[in-house]
């Protein structure tokens, strides 16, 4: 039997116990997917304890909580920190087989140097070490991204965002991790919102001029792709729920567009205009620059009503979609590669029963000339865990090259979860120990290790451009 979480966790053959240490485990981390806090991060904040730290934002735990039956007092509501933390231990025992139960004590053993497995009995010893090294000078924001080895971190930003707490992480010369914004115009997209004219007024605000038509709008945005682009981004990022196409003029857009503004309501063909005539000109907005286009689809959010009034959006109450993203999303790359203006673009679906609509789909529109162009993405929040990442990587193997993959990304609000891509590393490293074990592909050292080096770090690197 195997001791828990040792030296060689989740290596299974000396094939990947050597790639691993010798090739995986030392390279940098760029992280092309987070939405950790700019502004934490320029404040280079302080944790007044770990629950703050581990609990605060972090709604894989707290859905898990609340499946263990604990109230929610003890997750968003009022309840002392400590308290928090001890259901929080109680629940971590019921974890088995959950990858909270591997992100936990990666985490635990990384950042605080505890071995000691956690659970109600050992809760008290835990709560007072980790708290004694959290209040010390070397845990604050910064010093945890230094620690983690990370080299660059793109958040996730509205385009009404002036940034300012990028343009501060900027100027601080003795931080040396990047950190740029990526451009998140969900808003712009979602029309059909409660709060879509009340944003309009933020954006409006940011170009200072007024938006009475739908030229005013794709102009605000243009502008403020320029805005973030002088600010170092490469990177937009679109959550589509769902993936919706059809052809229209400007002025059929600007006509659904009108209806927002009026406070009308929408028919299903009004949102599929101009939701995807808008990605349309995004999409040639963000070729023309070089950048990156993420597209994540297949979730279901704030499906308890009840709760989303309370506690507000990304609180754990959103689950995987079944909707049909094939045509529609197909439909929106071949218009822009007819045209010659596809940008680069990563595919994520929630669900994975589509893992093979994107692993297919991306092979249509390669451009024979940038490696990977079209990305199957990293498995995905709840396929974020070692399955999903087996799952991701051996459909995208078998329908694509992945030695391209531009590998992993967090995801996340915690500054502790780049014990993620050490995840990640490990099994990338032990799936691919065991083709090599089972006689699918040829012990060459050399060879495979620039693979695992190339998809831990090399190939985002490349592909994005930041360095």
């Amino acid at each position: 039997m195997k001791q828990f979480m040792d030296e060689n966790f989740l290596l299974k053959n000396d094939v990947a116990v050597e790639l691993y240490n010798k090739y995986a485990k030392d390279m940098p981390i760029i992280d092309y997917h987070c939405h950790l806090s700019p502004q934490e991060i320029a404040e280079n904040k302080r944790y007044k304890n770990i629950t703050e730290l581990w609990l605060g934002g972090d709604h894989y735990k707290w859905r898990a909580m609340r499946i263990n039956g604990v109230g929610e007092e003890y997750i968003t509501g009022t309840k002392d920190d400590k308290e928090k933390f001890i259901k929080w231990a109680e629940t971590i025992e019921n974890c088995i087989g959950n990858p909270l139960y591997h992100w936990t004590h990666l985490e635990l053993k990384r950042y605080f140097g505890i071995d000691e497995v956690l659970g109600s009995k050992t809760a008290e010893d835990i709560w007072e070490r980790a708290n004694k090294i959290i209040q010390s000078d070397s845990f604050t924001a910064k010093e945890i991204i230094k620690k983690s080895n990370v080299e660059i971190i793109c958040t996730t930003d509205d385009p009404a965002d002036d940034l300012k707490y990028h343009k501060a992480i900027k100027e601080d010369k003795d931080f040396p991790v990047k950190v740029f914004p990526a451009f998140r115009p969900d808003r712009a997209i979602n029309i059909e919102k409660e709060d879509f004219v009340t944003w309009l007024g933020l954006l409006e605000k940011a170009v200072g001029k007024k938006i009475n038509d739908i030229n005013g709008l794709l102009s605000a945005l243009v502008e403020r792709i320029e805005y973030f682009h002088e600010a170092g981004c490469r990177l937009s990022d679109h959550a589509l729920e769902p993936v919706m196409f059809r052809h229209g003029n400007i002025s059929e857009m600007d006509a659904v567009f009108k209806k927002a503004l009026l406070k009308e309501s929408f028919s299903e063909s009004d949102l599929t205009l101009y939701k995807g005539q808008l990605m349309l000109f995004l999409g040639k907005e963000y070729a023309k620059r070089g950048w990156t286009m993420q597209i994540h689809t297949g979730t279901m959010r704030n499906n308890n009503t009840k709760m989303f009034r309370q506690l507000g959006p990304d609180t754990g109450f959103d689950a995987v979609g079944d909707y049909s993203c094939a045509k529609a999303l197909s439909d929106l790359l071949n218009n822009l590669d007819y045209n010659d203006k596809l940008p680069k673009t990563i595919l994520y679906c929630l669900n994975p029963n589509d893992n093979f609509v994107l692993g297919t789909l991306l092979g249509c529109f390669q451009d024979g000339k940038t490696p990977g162009k079209i990305q199957f993405g990293s498995a995905w929040w709840f396929n974020d865990q070692k399955e999903g990442m087996i799952t991701q990587m051996t459909d995208l193997a078998n329908l694509g090259l992945l030695p391209r993959f531009v590998g992993m990304l967090t995801d996340s609000r915690s500054f502790l979860s780049y014990t993620r891509h050490e995840y990640f590393r490990r099994i990338l490293c032990n799936l691919i120990g065991e083709w090599v074990t089972d006689g699918e592909f040829p012990y060459d050292t050399e060879l495979l290790g620039n693979i695992v080096q190339n998809i831990s770090y090399t190939n985002a690197k490349n592909y994005f451009g930041l360095i």
